[in-house]
């Protein structure tokens, strides 16, 4: 079997990674400072800010995806945020390219694309990749430093590298029902455009990375299909992004953090909706 390290693999979306890649007879290692809730794998416990841990925590492995982060902006000062997340992401690639692994896939962030959408307003929606790079907290100016040295390390080893742009990423019940009390206020969840992502698809996503004959690095956007609104999308541009152009043939609740990219090249089809699990 191909073993895969999941760094953060005790996290919201590495549980249901390490699940996802168990089911379909991977090997994998946890690596995490802290331990899951369901021990399904070993799991070793490192610092991935230090560099000779994380080169010998990768030792052995065929590919990493890397999910440790420090998850979003506000948990803590912005200069531990932006320096933890930049070091550990660069010892895991570095240590990625010592070992010549088969492949790296790790989460960047819808952040790189300007939410809350506060300072730059998006034009055109949905929005694609090419909207970027416009980083509004060290947070998100972490994932962009990760998005130039994947493409970096890249090009120096020829090992493939995918970063993932996660959207909100829901994983319980409790996650969904900051959907429903959204419903009626098109302001509430404008921030990154009415995005999510359920747990299950980002690992559908991890593991297609990991499979896909891509090339060089790609970055590309994780999301669900349809936006967290029962409002159409034309109703909630009207009420909060005015100027912004609804982009011809996008369907009324259709995703507006588009999904094309990941559609076309790792066959990305997400199955989980907050329609089915508010029903």
């Amino acid at each position: 079997m191909k073993q895969v390290v999941v760094t953060g693999g005790s996290g919201k979306a590495g549980q249901a990674v390490v699940r996802d890649l168990l089911e379909h007879g991977y090997d994998v290692l946890i690596v995490d400072r802290v331990a899951p809730a369901e021990r399904a794998c070993p799991v070793l416990n490192v610092d991935l800010t230090d560099y000779g841990a994380t080169v010998e925590a990768l030792a052995g492995a065929w590919a990493v995806v890397h999910l440790a982060a420090i998850p979003a902006p506000g948990l803590f000062a912005p200069e531990h945020t932006f320096r933890v997340n930049c070091a550990s992401t660069f010892n895991v690639f570095q240590a990625a390219v010592l070992h010549r692994l088969s492949r790296v896939v790790w989460a960047s962030s819808e952040t790189t694309l300007g939410l809350p959408f506060d300072r730059v307003q998006p034009a055109e929606a949905p929005i694609a990749e090419d909207h970027f790079p416009y980083p509004e907290s060290t947070y998100a100016l972490s994932k962009v430093v990760g998005e130039t040295m994947a493409a970096q390390f890249a090009r120096w080893s020829g090992v493939p590298f995918v970063g993932l742009r996660f959207s909100n990423v829901m994983a319980s019940p409790a996650d969904y029902a900051a959907i429903r009390a959204a419903q009626g206020n098109p302001a509430a969840r404008k921030w990154n455009l009415w995005g999510y992502v359920d747990a299950r698809d980002v690992a559908q996503s991890c593991r297609l990375a990991l499979e896909a004959a891509t090339t060089g690095s790609e970055d590309m956007i994780i999301a669900a299909a349809d936006t967290c609104m029962a409002m159409t999308n034309a109703e909630l541009l009207a009420a909060v992004f005015p100027a912004c152009r609804l982009r011809p043939g996008t369907g009324p609740h259709e995703t507006l953090l588009s999904i094309a990219k990941a559609k076309r090249m790792l066959s990305y089809a997400p199955q989980h909706s907050w329609r089915a699990a508010m029903a």
